[in-house]
């Protein structure tokens, strides 16, 4: 039978970067372009029903902050664990991480129903806008134990060098949700016409047949023995060391939802729906850009952890600087790509003129920034691989929290308006990558030196 699984603390860094990076960013491929498709099945509604759907972005991207959070700490903890051969350990925690999961979504679910309508208004939309928004957010909130195991299960696996499960469930998702979109939204075939309640549903449906599909590919990995992890105890000592590695990566995630509130607040406050909704649009279009870069944190935590765990540090060291410029060459090429073809990419989404001027000249500022996301990333995939994910958080209030007054200093102070909210975004992540990285690099040395040192006195 053929290995699903890889020892990445042997064999060439760059073959593995290849294995794993590619399959997960054809995979994030596929995910955007579901959402490309939702973009452009709601945009064929109306200007207030995509702008419900950009406006449920950061409520809806609560529930992957916070299982994605679980997913890359059971990445970096299971990868130690391969790299260190203790294969008991590493059933004990995929069980133990199984426990947090369940309560999550259930936490998720519940909070969902009760604060997404509050949310919405607090966010300053239009009644219409607000209904066709809250429609679709609870719905998705219902589902979340079907996200929450897709998480858990493609961590896991990513961890062992194996992103091909995760990436077949999302190009099979995609294909889907072609079809189911325009059944539900559109009321198909006699069914009724469900708007922006049909989108949810048929990602909800989406996620539940993914989550069959990834625990059966769970179950042929070269590490995962399902009697082992029957027999597995739950502990307290694994949860408490799972939620210590997830906690700072949740709440760093979150911090994203939290900044693209505070980008749709100040957008709307200084341009209205149409400003929101060409964010919204023009967010799908980076998203695609981006995906390269994806591949490039998976494959750098899965490495870097397992050659932790295996004290491989020179191994940690070529992987991180591989990675790396592998991704400022990417990135660097995206931002002519960018600039240029803004007014041919905005078109595809709406057709509302106002709304992809807009977006067109928020992509072509944004690209200044597009390299600072290679320092950031690969700075946190680091941190999480050597289990120091805690500065991760302080970052990320950094980035989503203080916009907040360059918003306001940009955009109302100096009367820059919507353009002063897209400057603000370039100037809080280069200003964030200049505070991370350092640390980083501090960490990093002082990660494997006291290692080395402890090795050689014992």
């Amino acid at each position: 039978m053929q290995k699903t699984s890889r020892d990445l603390t042997q064999g060439s860094i760059l073959n593995h970067i290849k294995v794993i990076a590619i399959p997960a960013s054809v995979g994030f491929l596929f995910n955007t372009l579901f959402n490309v498709v939702d973009t452009l099945y709601v945009g064929r509604l109306s200007t207030e029903a995509l702008a419900g759907l950009s406006l449920s972005f950061p409520i809806f991207f609560m529930v992957i902050a916070l299982t994605s959070g679980i997913s890359q700490a059971m990445t970096a903890l299971t990868a130690h664990d391969i790299g260190k051969k203790k294969f008991d350990e590493y059933h004990v925690l995929i069980k133990n991480g199984w426990v947090l999961t369940v309560l999550l979504a259930l936490v998720l679910a519940v909070l969902g129903i009760l604060l997404v309508p509050s949310l919405f208004r607090f966010m300053g939309a239009q009644e219409a806008t607000v209904r066709l928004g809250v429609r679709y957010t609870r719905t998705i909130y219902l589902g979340a134990l079907f996200f929450a195991f897709n998480y858990l299960m493609n961590g896991i696996l990513s961890a062992e060098g194996n992103t091909k499960p995760f990436r077949n469930f999302l190009i099979l998702g995609f294909i889907l949700n072609i079809g189911l979109n325009p059944l539900f939204i559109f009321g198909w075939f006699g069914l009724p016409r469900l708007s922006t309640l049909g989108v949810a549903l048929a990602t909800v449906i989406v996620q539940a047949i993914g989550t069959l599909y990834l625990f059966k590919q769970l179950m042929k990995s070269d590490y995962f023995v399902w009697a082992e992890f029957k027999a597995a105890k739950r502990s307290w000592h694994f949860q408490s060391e799972i939620i210590k590695q997830a906690l700072p990566v949740s709440l760093s995630n979150a911090t994203i939802a939290l900044g693209v509130f505070v980008i749709n607040y100040f957008a709307v406050l200084y341009g209205g729906d149409q400003a929101v909704a060409a964010y919204g649009a023009a967010l799908r279009i980076e998203q695609l850009l981006f995906l390269p870069t994806i591949g490039l944190n998976i494959a750098a935590l899965s490495i870097i952890a397992q050659n932790y765990g295996a004290k491989a540090y020179g191994r940690m060291k070529e992987t991180i600087q591989k990675t790396g410029t592998i991704g400022l060459i990417i990135m660097g090429s995206s931002m002519v790509i960018t600039f240029l073809l803004a007014p041919v990419l905005m078109p595809l989404f709406i057709d509302d003129g106002t709304v992809i001027d807009i977006g067109v000249n928020y992509l072509r500022i944004a690209t200044v920034g597009f390299t600072s996301y290679i320092f950031l990333n690969l700075s946190v995939s680091t941190l999480q691989a050597i289990k120091k994910p805690g500065f991760s958080v302080f970052i990320g209030i950094y980035r989503q929290a203080f916009p907040a007054v360059i918003f306001y200093l940009l955009g109302g102070v100096l009367g820059y308006g919507v353009s002063g909210v897209w400057w603000g975004i370039v100037i809080i992540n280069w200003s964030a990558a200049f505070i991370i990285v350092p640390y980083t690099i501090y960490r990093f040395k002082r990660a494997t030196t006291s290692d080395s040192e402890t090795a050689i006195l014992s």
